[in-house]
């Protein structure tokens, strides 16, 4: 039996490491739930009135332990309708075991790592582009505009599978292209100081350097960077399409390229759901600064799950996964489908910005891009103080 209201329930990190993107997640399904009712609910069926959406959350604090108990409360407790998944791929992890051990689909609008596809789960649904594909088009983009670029430099967190999986793609690629990958040296999470490491890096000069970790690591690295007179051509980190990298380096954040899995300045036709200028309105109209990508991905997987939805005619699990297995559509966040068996999202690409003059410029793929790459990224640097 239906409630009432629709329950969209979720697990989002208010403390801890992950806070900032967790309150933007539960922001975006919020402004969701604000554009459904707005609508008049939705339709679960066709023989029952439109159900308004109601948003239940609670506190995982950054945690994989608060992950599990928060998602089982609120399959058990709080009886959710649809369940969304939290912010990073560790917490993702522990999530979809609960989702999956409870017969309940998982709407995956936080977690791009490819390892919770490759665990066997039927149940959770991927709404991001898979971390392996993050920085597939880099070298190509850099190849493009230097013929003789030839060296690399990756840096990465030792701990977790998102640093793995997104180098990874860059070190495949590099042999294809002829780059060498001149130096991979992993770091530990709590690294407080790159100094020595940035000095390996100014002994081996390479043409491109890339640095993934968390945030709070992409972060000191890219500050402790731009403090440098190194020679690099280009410098690429994870987070640097975000607000919150802008604002950490102010006017040092010319020239640093990031991948971006949605841009508003972007194109985005769509067939289903409001125009991401209706999107952004609504994300922003009760006083959020900037929009970063967890407010985007998490009404995206709104809209998605409705989607689904609509098309099952049912709220029972297994109909919603069926359903998704078999749709292709496209939102104002890009084409949506997956692989009918692991869940793992195939339908769309990973923008490449880079920090022009104070504003994101997509500069990959060819089709999207609103400028060329700014290149060599020392002059960018030295043009910026």
């Amino acid at each position: 039996m239906v409630s009432r209201s629709l329950k969209a329930g979720i697990s989002v990190s208010l403390s801890g490491q992950f806070r900032v993107q967790g309150a933007q997640a539960l922001a975006g399904l919020s402004a969701w739930a604000e554009y459904i009712n707005q609508r008049g609910g939705v339709q679960v069926a066709s023989d029952l009135p439109p159900l308004p959406v109601t948003v239940v959350h609670h506190d995982d604090a950054s945690a994989s332990e608060g992950a599990r108990a928060v998602t089982k409360r609120l399959i058990t407790e709080d009886r959710v309708d649809l369940l969304f998944g939290p912010y990073s791929a560790a917490l993702i992890d522990a999530s979809a075991e609960v989702s999956e051990e409870q017969g309940r689909v998982l709407w995956n609008q936080g977690g791009a790592s490819d390892a919770v596809y490759r665990r066997g789960h039927r149940l959770v649904v991927g709404i991001l582009t898979p971390a392996t594909e993050y920085l597939a088009g880099l070298l190509p983009l850099v190849r493009g505009v230097d013929s003789k670029a030839s060296s690399v430099v990756v840096l990465r967190a030792s701990t977790g599978e998102f640093p793995r999986a997104v180098s990874g793609s860059v070190e495949r690629r590099a042999g294809e292209l002829g780059f060498r990958v001149e130096l991979i040296r992993e770091f530990p999470a709590s690294i407080s100081d790159f100094g020595p490491i940035l000095d390996e890096v100014a002994r081996v000069q390479p043409d491109l350097l890339l640095c993934v970790g968390r945030i709070q690591n992409d972060l000191l690295f890219a500050t402790q960077l731009a403090q440098q007179t190194q020679q690099l051509k280009a410098a690429a980190v994870v987070a640097a399409p975000i607000q919150q990298f802008r604002d950490t380096l102010g006017a040092s954040v010319e020239g640093f390229i990031g991948p971006s899995q949605w841009e508003p300045s972007g194109s985005h036709p769509h067939d289903y759901g409001p125009p991401a200028g209706e999107v952004v309105g609504y994300l922003t109209h009760d006083g959020q600064g900037a929009v970063d990508y967890p407010m985007v991905q998490a009404f995206a997987a709104g809209l998605v799950a409705q989607r689904c939805l609509e098309q099952a005619g049912t709220l029972e699990d297994k109909a919603l996964r069926e359903a998704a297995a078999g749709l292709e559509f496209s939102t104002f966040y890009g084409n949506f489908k997956i692989d009918p068996e692991t869940g793992r999202q195939t339908g769309r690409d990973v923008a490449l910005v880079q920090w022009q003059q104070g504003r994101k410029v997509i500069v990959w793929p060819p089709e999207q891009a609103e400028g060329p790459l700014l290149y060599p990224w020392h002059t960018a640097q030295l043009n910026s103080h």
